[in-house]
């Protein structure tokens, strides 16, 4: 499972969930600090002037980014959550950003294995 982080300029980090691993809070958790630090490095004094967030919720129950702990991370780091509905057929505003550029890179590729 491929996890994309972005803003309106270019993708912030691509977060790759090893085979066998589980999708769970701690994962999460882990991944948001790896997204702080590249937030840190490639938009110096964000972190300071606030950070707008979305999901979107399409992660499989038990959901990471709904867990007790994520949202005590959120909370001590004050990043402002944007809603999206769970399980939403419409995609998030900032997803037309992402798959048409995704979809031109990836366009008549062929791959071996998930490798």
């Amino acid at each position: 499972m491929a996890t994309v982080f972005w803003d309106s300029r270019e993708m912030i980090l691509l977060d790759i969930l090893p085979k066998g691993e589980s999708a769970n809070a701690d994962r999460y958790c882990e991944t948001l600090d790896r997204l702080r630090h590249a937030v840190r490095r490639k938009r110096p004094g964000l972190l300071r002037s606030g950070v707008v967030f979305q999901h979107d919720n399409a992660t499989p129950p038990p959901h990471p980014h709904m867990a007790k702990r994520t949202k005590e991370w959120l909370d001590r780091y004050r990043w402002d959550i944007i809603p999206h509905p769970a399980h939403s057929q419409d995609l998030a505003p900032s997803d037309f950003h992402l798959f048409g550029p995704l979809k031109h890179h990836l366009g008549g590729k062929k791959f071996e294995d998930e490798d």
